[in-house]
């Protein structure tokens, strides 16, 4: 996976990478998040797959062509980007960290689980990585093929991946069980106020009269 060789010319704030095998309820767990912290905002990426239900272009994706996110790939537009399946581009845009910054927020990134340890490594300290583990692999494929918007050759694709994922938990500060969906929100959320707190301080002060 490509990603930015430095970070030197983007804004210092905290970021928040939440990363899973697909089906494990990332995107629920991070709304979640999203809803009870309002100093979080969440950064959109690019990709070239196609909108799911009611997705929203600028909300949940950037919905592009491959012609243009390649062309942003050499603009160096991303911090990060991966062909996740063939033909499948996700990237996580350096103009959205420059956004969510310039809202004296803290950032949520929500990228796959390769994704998820190469921006780990990247911004280092400055980051929390939450990785939200399956109860089982079982349960997994069950939730995907509940959730119906794949066809069944698809989520075998998915659970493939999802076996191969689970092997890098331990390179993750964070690893909660989505078994019970309150705990595991709460779980999270607790990681979250404390790992922003000393940032948020430091606004406060700076912001007060």
């Amino acid at each position: 996976m490509p990603v930015a060789a430095s970070l030197s010319a983007l804004p210092h704030i905290p970021v928040i990478i939440f990363s899973a095998p697909s089906g494990a309820g990332k995107t629920t767990i991070l709304h979640a998040a999203l809803e009870r912290l309002p100093y979080l905002q969440f950064s959109v990426s690019a990709t070239t797959r196609p909108p799911r239900g009611r997705e929203t272009n600028g909300v949940d994706y950037y919905f592009v062509s491959e012609q243009q996110f390649l062309h942003d790939v050499a603009n160096d537009a991303f911090v990060e980007w991966e062909e996740v399946y063939a033909g499948r581009y996700y990237g996580t845009l350096k103009r959205e960290i420059v956004r969510i910054a310039q809202a004296g927020a803290c950032a949520v990134f929500e990228v796959d689980v390769n994704g998820g340890v190469n921006l780990k490594r990247l911004f280092g300290a400055q980051a929390l990585s939450v990785f939200i583990q399956p109860p089982s692999v079982e349960v997994l494929r069950e939730r995907l093929f509940k959730r119906g918007t794949e066809a069944p050759h698809e989520v075998a694709r998915r659970i493939a991946k999802a076996e191969a994922e689970l092997a890098y938990v331990e390179q993750f500060d964070l690893v909660v069980v989505n078994d019970t969906l309150d705990r595991a929100i709460a779980e999270v959320v607790s990681a979250i106020e404390a790992f922003t707190a000393p940032y948020r301080t430091d606004v406060a002060k700076r912001v007060m009269p």
